[in-house]
Order: C-alpha cells, then structure tokens, then sequence
C-alpha cells in the first residue's frame, strides 16, 4: 500500500461518521508534467494517485446523485464528486480517460467562448511571460513598473502578480492588456476543448455544465449582460451536446464578490437544478442549492490534501 493510500485511508476512517453531506471536488487542469508557471496543477501521476485512492476508499457520485441523496437523506459519509472548470483541452485528453479508468464520475463546467481555438485572457498572460526575453520589462500598464523576468521563479511570480493586477478589470480592459503583452508572441491556441470533444465527454457519460461564454466577472456586468452570458453559454452546450445542461459554475465563484444572490437568482429562473460557487465547506441539505461550496485540492502536497479533506469532513459534526 502506498503512503498516499495509507494516508487516505487513515483519513477516512477518522471521518467516516460524517453523514449529510458530501465533498464537491474543483480541478481546472491536469498536466501532463509539473509546469514550473503553474505548480498548482496536478500531473496526471498525481491526479490518477488521488482518484484511485478517493475511489477506494470514499464514495464517488455524479453531482446529480450527491444532490438526490441529500434530498434523500441518504447520502452515506466519505461521499464525494469532482467537477472542472473552464473546458481546458487537457480535461478531455488526460482528466477524463482517468476517471474513466477509476469509476469516478465527474461534471466539466465550460466557458464556450473559448471552444475551437480560443484562449483565456489570464493564459495569454502566463503564456506570454513564459515567452519573454529574460531582462528587465517595464509593466507599468499593469500597475507593477519595471520588472526583472529570468528564471522560472520570477515568471512565476510575474504572471501571478500581473492576473491579480487586472483580474477585477473590466472584460475590454482585461483583454486589451493581456493582448498587449502577448502580441508579437507566437502564443499556443490549443489550450481548450474542441467542440467535439465537450460532445465525446457527454457521450462518455459525463456531465457537462454551464460557465457563461466568456467568463466574466458576473459583479462587474449589468444585470441584462450577465443574464446573456449564463444563458448563451447554456444554450450552445445544449446544442453541443444535444442534452440538457442542468448545472452552472460561476467564474471565479467568490459570493459577494465574483457574483450576487441576484445572479444565483438569475441560474435558477434560466432553468439550472444546481450551481456551484468557489467557497469552501461541504455541500449539505442545509446549502443554497444554487450557491454550492467546493473544495479545491489541486496544488497541494499529499498531506497537506489529505489533511485539508479531513478537516472538511469533520468540520460539520
């Protein structure tokens, strides 16, 4: 048994009387090597580790029956679910033949806008600072001045320093300077799903959900905008995939911050069963349904996740 094993299992026996709830996992990638820019993202070594481990020793559910047990009360302890955020190509080419291969199911929240070529403004930003000439570059644009770029660690800290800099920025303003630095730049646009892959992942029998167009920060937009986006995106996966698309992520996900109770509002009117925020805790009976927490265990050592799922557990006893 290995130590990730052990340590999960060890885990779970500690938190298996937590009932009437369950764990809603967040991933955005899985990588097929550690990226030096993006640390936080799990090889598909490390990804397919914590599947096969979760899926011995918890309970993995699509979210719709997490969701019907809790309405039940019947949803046994050490349950969990995994979704995705975005429709990055690589949740199709290496998250989805894992979880495939560890019975686990799972839900891909993705933003259409992006499909077929696009690529999001915060990796335009990353890609273009892995692509800099090393030297001192002036990013007073961004609010930043004069910074040195050599070395992965200063990459790192760059293009982290400079998506927190315009992140709240408007959708035009975003663009605008994430364009600016990357232009010149031969900047990959592969990064995303294809169209017929998000059809592949509804024919495997996974779950795909809405994430708006082009994931903007639902706050910052009026109400008649962030309405259009959640139904757009809704609309063109349903054409996709000729199924209904009965789940949404917000982008960014924060409550109060990244979107309001007037936007949850607007997910249950436009017809969503269920919405997921980026707020940590436990999905219970007890949540907002359109307002659901997760849990994200990407970027963590083993025993810093592990640590992190117990604590998860057990902090609703």
């Amino acid at each position: 048994m290995s130590v990730l094993t052990s340590i999960l299992s060890a885990a779970f026996q500690l938190a298996g009387s937590q009932r009437g709830s369950f764990s809603i996992l967040l991933y955005h990638r899985v990588r097929p090597t550690r990226d030096p820019l993006m640390p936080g993202d799990p090889t598909a070594h490390t990804f397919r580790r914590q599947m096969t481990a979760l899926a011995r020793h918890a309970n993995p559910v699509s979210l719709a029956d997490g969701l019907a047990l809790l309405d039940a009360g019947t949803i046994p302890p050490r349950t969990f679910t995994v979704t995705f955020d975005d429709g990055y190509a690589d949740n199709a080419t290496l998250a989805a033949p894992i979880l495939a291969e560890c019975g686990v199911p799972a839900t891909f929240f993705v933003a259409t806008g992006f499909l077929d070529g696009g690529r999001m403004w915060n990796d335009t930003v990353i890609e273009a600072v892995r692509r800099l000439p090393d030297g001192v570059h002036d990013f007073s644009d961004f609010g930043l001045g004069p910074r040195s770029c050599v070395g992965d660690a200063s990459r790192l800290t760059l293009s982290r320093d400079i998506v927190k800099a315009i992140k709240h920025r408007s959708q035009r303003e975003r663009a605008e300077l994430a364009g600016r630095l990357g232009y010149g730049l031969a900047l990959p646009d592969d990064l995303m799903m294809s169209t017929a892959q998000v059809r592949c992942l509804a024919d495997a029998g996974f779950e795909v959900g809405g994430h708006t167009v082009t994931h903007p920060i639902l706050s910052r937009l009026p109400p008649s905008e962030a309405r259009s986006e959640i139904e757009a995106g809704r609309r063109r996966l349903q054409d996709i995939t000729g199924r209904p698309v009965r789940y949404f992520a917000y982008p960014n996900g924060q409550p109060g911050e990244d979107y309001g109770h007037e936007h949850a509002q607007m997910a249950r009117e436009i017809g969503f069963e269920a919405a997921v925020s980026t707020r940590r805790g436990l999905a219970s009976v007890a949540s907002d349904r359109w307002q659901l927490p997760r849990f994200a265990p990407w970027g963590e050592p083993a025993h810093k996740f592990l640590a992190r799922r117990l604590l998860e557990f057990r902090a609703s006893d």
